[in-house]
C-alpha cells in the first residue's frame, strides 16, 4: 500500500518520537542488587524494634534516595505491618517530595552494607499485645547503578524487600505508649482563622498565599468530582489511573467525593501549619486530620498547574485516613503515568496520581 505524503510525514514523526524516547530513557538494571535481611532487635526499652541490613550485592555503586532506606526516624511508609492477621495503622508522616538533589542520595559501594535499628512503635500502632508480622518493602524510585542503569522493572521502581518477620509484642508495657508517634511532630495548637481556614505559625504573606491555594484546591476537587460523577472515561482518567475498570473507577470517584467534602470545610477544620523548614512540599500525619504542614518547596511552587500549591493540598488531603487514605507509591508525573500503565491498582492508591488528575495540566478531556 502506497502512503500519501501526509501519512508518510505522520509515520516518520511517530517513529522519530519513539526513537527519541528510547534514546532518552535510561536503561534498567536486570536484577535488584540490594539484598535485605531483618531480625528482631532489643533496642533499650522500645518494643517492636527490628534490625535491618541492606547489602549491595552488585559490582557497582548504588545510589538510593535516603528516604527510601530505613532509619531511626521513620519518615515514609516503608513497612507492611499486621497484628494477628489484621493490618496495623501507619501513624508517621506522609511527605510530598520532588526530584531528589545530589545531597539526598545515600551511596552504597559494591559489597557495602547499610545497617540500622528501627523502632516500629514510633510510626505504627503497636500498643496492643499480639503476634506481629513485619515486612520491609521500599520502592526504589530514582535509585540507580553507577553504570547509569535505573533500578526498574517493567518501567516501575524495583522494591527493596525483606522476608516477613514474625515477632511478639507485649503491648501492656507502658514504655510502648511513651515511644510512639504522640511525641513526634505534634499538631499545632491555637492559630489564626482566616476565611474559615486555621493557620499556625504563618506570616501575613504566607496566610495570603496558602489561602489562595485553598480556594484553588477547592475548585480542583470540585472539577475532578464533576468529571467522575459524569462517568467520563477520557485520557484525563486513563493517563493517571489506567485502563477503565468499574471497581477502580468507583474507588477514584469516591476518593474525590471525600476529598472535595474535606476541602470544602470552612469552620477552621483545615489547618495550615507553616512551621516546616524542610526541602519537600508538605506532609501530614494520616491519623490527624486536617492539619497540613507546608514546607519550602510549597512556597516556591505556582498556585496552580503541575506540582502546584493547590495540587499539593489535594495530594496531602488525600492521605488522611478519614478521606482517601492514599499512599506515596511513586512521585512525579513520569512515575505516575508509568504506574497507571503497569499497575492501575496501585495508581488509584497513589497521592500524586490524584494530584495530577486534579491539576489536569496539561489539560486533557
Amino acid at each position: 500500500m502506497k502512503l500519501s505524503l501526509s501519512q508518510t510525514v505522520a509515520c516518520t514523526a511517530v517513529l522519530a518520537g519513539a526513537i527519541a524516547a528510547a534514546v532518552a530513557a535510561p536503561p534498567a538494571a536486570k536484577t535488584n542488587p540490594l539484598r535485605v535481611s531483618m531480625v528482631a532487635a532489643t533496642a533499650g526499652d522500645f518494643l517492636g524494634a527490628v534490625e535491618i541490613t541492606i547489602i549491595n550485592t552488585s559490582r557497582h555503586t548504588v545510589r538510593v534516595p535516603k528516604w527510601e532506606l530505613p532509619s531511626d526516624f521513620i519518615e515514609a511508609k516503608l513497612f507492611q505491618v499486621s497484628r494477628d492477621g489484621q493490618p496495623v495503622q501507619y501513624e508517621g508522616p506522609m511527605i510530598k517530595r520532588g526530584v531528589p538533589g545530589a545531597d539526598e542520595f545515600a551511596i552504597l559501594r559494591a559489597g557495602e552494607s547499610y545497617r540500622t535499628v528501627v523502632d516500629l512503635s514510633g510510626a505504627y500502632d503497636m500498643a496492643k499485645s499480639g503476634q506481629y508480622v513485619v515486612t520491609f518493602a521500599s520502592p526504589l524510585q530514582h535509585a540507580s547503578l553507577s553504570t547509569g542503569e535505573m533500578l526498574k522493572n517493567n518501567g516501575l521502581p524495583m522494591v527493596a524487600q525483606s522476608a516477613p518477620l514474625r515477632l511478639w509484642v507485649d503491648g501492656s508495657d507502658q514504655l510502648a505508649k511513651g515511644s510512639g508517634t504522640a511525641n513526634k511532630g505534634k499538631p499545632g495548637s491555637g492559630g489564626t482563622v482566616v476565611n474559615g481556614v486555621s493557620y499556625v505559625g504563618c506570616s501575613t504573606t504566607q496566610i495570603s498565599g496558602a489561602g489562595n491555594a485553598v480556594v484553588s484546591a477547592r475548585a480542583y476537587s470540585e472539577d475532578a468530582k464533576g468529571y467522575l460523577n459524569a462517568g467520563t472515561q477520557g485520557p484525563r482518567y486513563t493517563t493517571w489511573f489506567g485502563a477503565y475498570n468499574s471497581s477502580r473507577y468507583a474507588t477514584v470517584k469516591q476518593n474525590f467525593v471525600d476529598i472535595d467534602s474535606a476541602m470544602d470545610q470552612s469552620g477552621g477544620q483545615i489547618k495550615i501549619n507553616c512551621g516546616c523548614n524542610q526541602n519537600y512540599y508538605a506532609y501530614v500525619y494520616p491519623t490527624r486530620p486536617y492539619e497540613i504542614f507546608v514546607c519550602r518547596a510549597f512556597w516556591s511552587a505556582p498556585n496552580t498547574g503541575t506540582d502546584s500549591k493547590a495540587g499539593t493540598l489535594i495530594h496531602e488531603m488525600s492521605h488522611f485516613n478519614v478521606v482517601a487514605g492514599t499512599d506515596d507509591v511513586v512521585y512525579g508525573q513520569t512515575g505516575a503515568k508509568q504506574l497507571a500503565i503497569s499497575d492501575p491498582s496501585k495508581a488509584i492508591q497513589n497521592a500524586d496520581s490524584h494530584e495530577y488528575f486534579a491539576e489536569n495540566h496539561p489539560s486533557q478531556n
